[in-house]
């Protein structure tokens, strides 16, 4: 009796270790085959704090079409599932189960890039967000006091606090991240070159500079130019001559400006309107970059008080009224510019 129960038992081992051999052979040969996809690829998206179960039946869902109990224990029994990261990911029909654990301790995710350009305003910048079906547009709902409060700058306008670079973001990611990152940004130039600033420039602080910055922005149509049209500015704040630049004053039109500036434009007052108003206007007109920074706040050393656009791109500049007036009647106003 005993020796049949003991044979029961022994059977019952045997039939157990087989099974769990080939359990463990059918495991190992499944983490090595590609994955199942309902799509060619698949989105998927772990939001921090997610469980290692959570995560196995979000990948079902997004479309991997592989049972999650398979994929639970993968993550759990590879020792690893605690440094799974949140993310975006796109995952290929070429990747299998091991190749998906992988990806995710790596954080691997799929990057794309959200250009914001230099002399770019707050407007074309919402506009770029918005259009980008790449991102999680949070901030579509909020007008630009909510936004620049969620981002810590309660009662600041938000043009030219967003710094002009390429930034790279996960599919899926909040617009707000990348406002977050901008303005970041934007602070740690500013800052930087506030500090590095030539001494004696009639700003009083780098709120000044930021602003003077989105003018020479607008105003150059030529890099090399950046620091002579600074010094322009400049030269007229230590006179207290106004500034007399359009862009100020196309920027203060809004979506009254319909690509025409008319003399009645200079002479109607608004704060942004630099020919009715003395000193700089109350906020940037444009987001500066780098370039524009730096002269603004390392002007070149000259007398000029004037400038005009030669045609090419390029300025010609005047300590004069006199010399200012004849090269606009040369470059502007002469059949030849009109030609152009």
């Amino acid at each position: 009796m005993k020796s049949r129960f003991w044979r029961k038992v022994k059977l019952a081992l045997m039939a157990g270790l087989l099974a769990l051999l080939m359990a463990s052979a059918w495991a190992a040969w499944w983490v090595l085959q590609p994955l199942s996809l309902r799509q060619t690829t698949v989105d998927l998206s772990i939001e921090p704090g997610q469980s290692v179960k959570s995560i196995a039946q979000t990948a079902v869902q997004a479309g991997i079409d592989e049972p999650a109990t398979a994929l639970y224990y993968l993550f759990k029994l590879s020792g690893q599932s605690k440094q799974i990261r949140a993310g975006s990911y796109e995952i290929s029909s070429d990747t299998t189960p091991w190749d998906l654990l992988q990806k995710l301790v790596r954080g691997d995710e799929t990057l794309r890039g959200i250009t914001l350009v230099e002399g770019w305003t707050w407007r074309q910048f919402r506009e770029a967000m918005n259009k980008s079906a790449f991102l999680k547009h949070d901030s579509a709902a909020l007008d630009d006091e909510e936004l620049m409060s969620h981002l810590g700058k309660a009662g600041m306008a938000p043009e030219g606090r967003f710094y002009p670079d390429t930034y790279m973001v996960g599919k899926g990611s909040s617009d707000l991240h990348v406002l977050q990152r901008a303005a970041q940004a934007m602070d740690r130039q500013l800052s930087l070159a506030w500090a590095q600033r030539d001494m004696g420039l009639p700003l009083k602080n780098a709120d000044e500079a930021l602003v003077l910055a989105s003018i020479v922005e607008k105003e150059t149509g030529r890099i090399s130019d950046r620091p002579m049209i600074a010094s322009v500015f400049i030269n007229r704040l230590r006179i207290d001559m106004p500034l007399q630049t359009d862009p100020t004053v196309i920027y203060g039109m809004f979506e009254r400006f319909d690509g025409n500036l008319r003399r009645v434009d200079l002479q109607t007052d608004h704060p942004w309107n630099t020919y009715t108003r003395k000193g700089l206007p109350p906020t940037p007109i444009a987001m500066p970059g780098k370039g524009a920074l730096t002269a603004a706040l390392h002007p070149a050393t000259s007398q000029a008080l004037y400038f005009v656009a030669r045609g090419d791109g390029s300025s010609q500049f005047s300590t004069n009224l006199a010399d200012h007036n004849a090269a606009v009647n040369k470059y502007q106003r002469s059949p030849s510019a009109k030609a152009q």
